[in-house]
């Protein structure tokens, strides 16, 4: 079958099938399945993939049978009651394999009065001249429910235009990755999920993304002396102690950014010249104003470059917290204590001269240079994305633990993480169409 008939076949099946579309998304995203209340979603999508026709497993994670692997992280919440789900179309044979993986779990919505329109009501607000079909508001629409409704319809616009695959097309919708992946996607491949290319349909628009840095989390306790406040003489106060410790760690992160570069993680936004972070998100000491607080935690995300390790990385924050704790008195003795947890990963790159990657850029580009028999799209005109690497973490690292190809490209939107979040909802239909389009080329059309 020709390009160009395959082509057709998919846009005039997505032009019936956009609005069925834009509602499943709606019905997704009016589920709230904060990481560890994913069951519901998952449901949701366990009956669209069994509607579609595929081949279905539900399954829960086996923390033992995952807790040895170097990529595991642990997110400390049962996987009991939260499935993943993957839905497997099998090809005639004689073609590459191919998995399309998005995440049910979104973030918290707070704090709720940020908002100006309700979290998980996927209220759509009318486009205006080429974006017809205007963006939808809601938790979790661009990050990332509306990249797994597209990987769903690409495969529905396959199989329901007669368009038969050579190899293997698997959808996976997955649990915890904003917690790091440890029970959703590596439970995935642990279970035998492997295949020639995998593509994440994270909210990357302006880029495809072949790279992200190392990322650990730590925790930095100051133990200090409660009394109270009228006599805070004699008590040590540990927010005061930790204190210079906060200094430190925002002084490391402008010297980290000033001199450690790695060139794809700038290529979207070379002003900033940004590769990594080091991010202080948790300050917490005492609970009433008129006592001395005893104890004071500080929590981090740090990011790290290509070139340097994780071990590395914990050596240098050994040292720098152990240094600063000899200029006080009270440390000297009563040493700051450093945890570890949540987040855990070396660098991951993805060599973007790989086939995979290549290719799916030059469908990218034949598909907006193409001309639209349905003029429904509203991307024809608009500058391809570019290869870059991400500055946040992406299941994508975990098809590289198991030597699988990976990128990350899906909807166009904003406010992910944030307030009125939203995703633009023509590009879900033309994230579906590209990914449709890519499936013949990699796995090929049977005949």
């Amino acid at each position: 079958m020709e390009d160009n008939v395959l082509i057709e076949r998919i846009e005039a099946w997505l032009a019936v099938h956009a609005d069925e579309c834009i509602q499943a998304l709606a019905e997704l995203v009016r589920i709230p399945s904060v990481v560890g209340q994913e069951a519901e979603a998952q449901a949701f999508m366990r009956d669209c993939y069994l509607s579609a026709g595929l081949d279905v497993d539900v399954f829960e994670a086996d923390r033992e049978a995952l807790r040895h692997h170097p990529a595991f992280v642990d997110s400390g919440v049962a996987f009991a009651g939260r499935p993943n789900v993957v839905g497997m179309w099998a090809g005639a044979g004689g073609g590459r394999s191919l998995i399309l993986n998005g995440h049910t779990d979104v973030v918290s919505p707070e704090p709720l009065g940020a908002w100006t329109m309700d979290p998980f009501a996927a209220q759509v607000v009318p486009g205006q001249g080429n974006r017809s079909r205007g963006r939808m508001y809601g938790r979790g629409t661009q990050d990332m429910k509306s990249g797994v409704i597209a990987n769903l319809f690409a495969v529905r616009a396959l199989k329901e235009s007669g368009i038969r695959l050579q190899g293997n097309l698997i959808l996976q919708s997955v649990i915890e990755e904003e917690a790091g992946g440890g029970g959703g996607t590596l439970a995935c491949f642990q279970r035998g999920y492997l295949a020639d290319g995998f593509i994440a349909t994270e909210p990357h628009w302006r880029d495809v993304a072949i790279a992200h840095p190392g990322i650990l989390y730590f925790r930095v306790v100051v133990e200090g002396k409660s009394a109270h406040g009228g006599w805070a003489h004699r008590g040590v106060n540990a927010a005061v102690e930790a204190a210079p410790i906060i200094a430190m760690l925002g002084e490391w992160d402008r010297e980290r950014a000033a001199h450690l570069h790695y060139e794809p993680f700038e290529r979207l936004d070379p002003a900033a010249r940004r590769s990594c972070h080091l991010n202080v998100g948790v300050v917490r000491a005492g609970d009433w104003p008129s006592t001395v607080p005893g104890r004071a935690e500080i929590e981090v995300r740090m990011s790290f470059v290509p070139g340097e390790t994780e071990d590395g990385i914990k050596r240098q924050i050994a040292e720098r917290i152990g240094a600063l704790a000899q200029r006080s008195p009270w440390l000297r003795d009563h040493p700051p204590r450093i945890e570890y947890f949540g987040w855990h990963t070396e660098p991951w790159l993805q060599d973007e001269r790989h086939p995979f990657v290549q290719l799916f850029m030059q469908c990218m580009a034949d598909l907006r240079r193409a001309p639209d028999p349905h003029a429904a799209r509203a991307y024809a005109d608009e500058a391809l994305p570019i290869l870059a690497g991400s500055t946040a973490g992406l299941d994508t690292r975990l098809a590289g633990a198991y030597g699988v190809p990976a990128l990350a490209w899906g909807p166009q939107g904003g406010g992910l993480h944030g307030a009125d979040e939203y995703v633009e909802l023509d590009s879900v239909i033309e994230v579906a169409r590209t990914l449709a389009v890519f499936a013949t080329r990699w796995c090929g059309v049977a005949s």
